[in-house]
């Protein structure tokens, strides 16, 4: 299992998760208690319910890098363009926009 702490604004927001079953997105309690909380993307509304998906979401696929940058992470960190946790784990703790992506260990979180 693969597990990623998901930030927005620098507040934990929830986690992301991969495992045999697929993908698994879960906000945090305390962030969902907060009033002026926002959803991390509308394809990902606010709600207690854990999401999952058999392929990586669309909102988290869409902050891995593409292009000439990739080619750079992929070449340099030795990572498989078809492994889209992998590279969202490694490419996206400083990503344009309000939310980071930050590996957890399997006992972290």
């Amino acid at each position: 299992m693969r597990k990623a702490e998901i930030k927005m604004h620098d507040a934990v927001v929830g986690w992301l998760t991969q495992n045999e079953d697929g993908y698994h997105f879960e906000y945090s309690a305390d962030y969902l208690k907060n009033k002026t909380a926002d959803p991390v993307s509308l394809t990902l509304p606010l709600q207690e319910a854990v999401f999952t998906s058999k392929v990586l979401f669309p909102f988290f696929d869409g902050l891995i890098p593409e292009g000439w940058l990739l080619d750079i992470a992929e070449r340099n960190w030795k990572l498989n363009p078809r492994d889209r946790m992998g590279l969202l784990l490694a490419c996206c703790k400083d990503c344009i926009g309000a939310v980071s992506v930050y590996p957890l260990n399997e006992n972290e979180g």
